[in-house]
């Protein structure tokens, strides 16, 4: 979350916890991370956002209050919100977002594109007429757009991102070493051992989890090279998009893009190698940008801080 006028005052997972027998929300963010897969049945503890859209309507509206209540917005205030979607986006889903959002106390909100804002946050000259590309690797979504002159040119997304590398991790132990592990154990090791292209510091990981074959406690021995044929799937996915929006780029961007690049941004773009694996496979200059995390909200936060000046750049409310 970002204030206006304060910076970034919130920067935790967006994961809640909630007891279903008395529908008290129990934690937010780090704390309800924490819980997942380890929570008796009735605390349920679940991302309410997958794939870039709304899973639990309802979860996600008791989500954004208690962020708002953080950030000390009430029913009361009359407070300006700007929301980070993706690309793919369906009009339905951005009628549940706006009312989602409406509901738990925003007086007027705007959405904005997510590689747009990340445009913006990672200071590309988006307003001048030159190709800017930036692939945005998120948790659920991933998306590539060419903008230039203000606007986006080219777009490509797919709901494939982090979550998607976290459940290509579980099947492949489940079903080459017939162990079950949890989605906090897979991105566990996505980070310690992931990557898309082999590099030189390797080194194995030890993995704890169910044996499938007895339910005993089984300690497994994983090489980076298992993880990286477990990533490929979705990574290759991720390839895919990119090559389809340089394909639609028009030739005096593409000479724009040999000479300025790629911009990566998103947690996603951190797996390791993977700057260097679209790199590979487009050959064109790939650069990861600084706080790739962070990247996205900053570039919503220069919008808050100047909401007339970049309302272009806001998508238009769905028509009911």
């Amino acid at each position: 979350m970002y204030s206006r006028g304060e910076g970034v005052i919130l920067n935790e997972p967006t994961v809640i916890a909630v007891n279903s027998r008395t529908n008290e929300v129990l934690a937010v963010g780090d704390e309800a991370w924490q819980m997942i897969g380890r929570t008796p049945g009735y605390i349920v503890a679940a991302r309410p956002l997958r794939g870039g859209a709304i899973t639990d309507y309802e979860i996600t509206e008791r989500l954004i209050r208690v962020l708002f209540r953080r950030a000390g917005v009430s029913r009361f205030s009359r407070t300006r919100v700007i929301i980070c979607v993706p690309s793919a986006i369906t009009h339905v889903e951005q009628r549940a977002v706006l009312e989602a959002a409406r509901r738990a106390g925003s007086a007027q909100t705007f959405l904005i594109e997510q590689p747009v804002a990340a445009a913006i946050g990672a200071s590309l000259p988006i307003h001048e007429p030159l190709g800017n590309m930036v692939v945005d690797v998120g948790g659920g979504t991933s998306e590539v757009a060419v903008i230039s002159l203000g606007g986006v040119v080219a777009l490509e997304a797919v709901r494939v991102g982090g979550f998607d590398m976290d459940a290509a991790i579980q099947a492949y132990v489940r079903d080459k070493h017939g162990v079950a592990i949890g989605e906090r154990t897979a991105e566990e090791i996505k980070l310690a051992i992931g990557s898309a292209l082999a590099n030189p510091d390797q080194y194995k990981a030890e993995v704890r989890g169910r044996d499938l074959s007895t339910g005993a406690a089984k300690v497994i021995v994983l090489d980076p090279e298992e993880v990286r044929e477990a990533l490929d799937e979705p990574v290759r996915a991720i390839l895919e998009i990119i090559v389809r929006a340089l394909g639609r780029t028009s030739p005096e961007l593409s000479q724009d893009l040999i000479h300025r690049g790629m911009h990566l941004v998103g947690g996603g773009g951190l797996l390791r190698g993977m700057d260097r694996r679209i790199s590979k496979e487009t050959a064109l200059p790939v650069q990861l940008v600084d706080a790739p995390l962070e990247c996205v909200v900053h570039g919503a936060g220069r919008c808050l801080e100047n909401v007339d000046g970049l309302r272009e750049m806001f998508l238009d409310r769905p028509r009911s």
